[in-house]
């Protein structure tokens, strides 16, 4: 049992880790099945020219404290040929849904505990990611889903050229493929991403390169297969605004050139205004409001995104301070049951003390869940 200090007893914290495996456990079993008939994971997806539909997703962490419900019910959709941009304040939950879709969480101990990510193969084909496998999985990373991810110098092995890990994407999923081919189709995606001595970058090592170098070659090695959809997980974090305008160009323009889709997270508004088609905005593991890049930033409505938008400094407008969310996100691992915005929204209204408000639509493609558009939804 808790203290009320909010430490946990020794008996307490050893009944947690003996739930925890025996949950974990179970998962891992699912995931570690050899030789799964397809029939197991293939679905239908809802919507065809959808390039990924995620459904209702909870992803949780079971840790020694307790359960934290990093993704909580999310559900959106990517749109083939569009950029989706997630948006919100670090630990919210974005990375951790990219991550499920790549099935590269921390595991065992973090696991997709309920929900549905359909992934579209084409002709009419979409597997089910929850339920796949994984030596089915690797076969998905790479040809079909890519990771650009947010520090280079990490995503990169120190000890070996850039070439050779180029090399590696490329044999890992084209067997066919000679020396030479491969050779040849690494240094043409180095010069894809704008790196111009292409031939003397193969023979470097990551840390004889600056870090939008870098940044172009982990997008090489994620654009080598031509994927279906691109996750860029704040690819332009670490890099200058010099270089962020350039690696941004260079992703719209590789996105048309081989028609796959983006999945961009960052919790920079202006990186989404340039690059979104659609906006996803997520707070303590929740979407609390989604709709086109024009509705989002004309017409916020969640007093959450007004509160992102307002924190945004504005060149040309002189402030004394800039404006901050008050409050702090809650524990996830003990969420409130109403609004979990509540206790630092200064939009409140009479029903926000209720359970968590549902969604709201408020145009055929701009939703939002809160209670003060609940008279929309009692008129409809």
């Amino acid at each position: 049992m808790a203290r009320n200090d909010g430490y946990l007893s020794a008996r307490e914290s050893r009944r947690i880790s003996r739930e925890n495996r025996r949950v974990t456990k179970a998962f891992e079993k699912q995931h570690k099945r050899k030789n799964v008939p397809e029939e197991e994971y293939l679905t239908q997806m809802k919507d065809p020219n959808n390039s990924v539909e995620f459904e209702n997703l909870h992803t949780y962490f079971f840790t020694d404290v307790g359960t934290s419900k990093a993704v909580d019910g999310v559900s959106f959709d990517v749109p083939i040929g569009k950029t989706v941009g997630v948006v919100g304040e670090s630990g919210c939950g974005k990375s951790v849904t990219s991550l499920s879709l790549m099935q590269l969480l921390q595991r065992p101990q973090g696991q997709i505990v309920e929900g549905s990510i359909r992934l579209n193969m084409g002709d009419g084909k979409a597997y089910e990611i929850t339920k796949a496998p994984n030596e089915v999985m690797q076969k998905l990373r790479g040809n079909y889903i890519s990771m650009i991810f947010q520090e280079p110098m990490t995503a990169l092995n120190p000890v070996f050229r850039i070439g050779e890990q180029v090399n590696e994407v490329l044999q890992l999923h084209n067997e066919e493929m000679s020396e030479e081919s491969v050779r040849e189709r690494t240094i043409e995606l180095l010069e894809m991403v704008g790196i111009a001595n292409s031939e003397g970058v193969y023979k470097m090592f990551p840390h004889e390169l600056s870090g939008g170098m870098r940044q172009r070659v982990v997008i090489a090695m994620a654009l080598a297969c031509n994927p279906r959809i691109i996750i860029a997980d704040e690819p332009t974090t670490a890099l200058d605004v010099t270089i962020q305008a350039q690696i941004l160009d260079l992703l719209r323009q590789l996105k048309d050139k081989i028609n796959s889709s983006i999945m961009f997270i960052t919790h920079d508004l202006g990186v989404i205004a340039e690059m979104a088609d659609i906006v996803v905005v997520m707070y303590a593991g929740r979407i609390v409001e989604k709709g086109t890049a024009e509705e989002i930033f004309k017409h916020p409505a969640h007093p959450y995104t007004i509160g992102l938008m307002n924190s945004k400094p504005i060149v040309g407008k002189k402030v004394d301070k800039l404006y901050s969310i008050p409050g702090k996100v809650p524990n996830p691992i003990n969420m409130p049951d109403y609004c979990y915005f509540k206790d630092r929204c200064e939009l409140c209204v009479d029903k926000c003390s209720g359970e968590y408000p549902g969604v709201v639509k408020l145009s055929d493609t701009h939703e939002v869940s809160c209670y003060r558009y609940y008279d929309r939804k009692e008129g409809e």
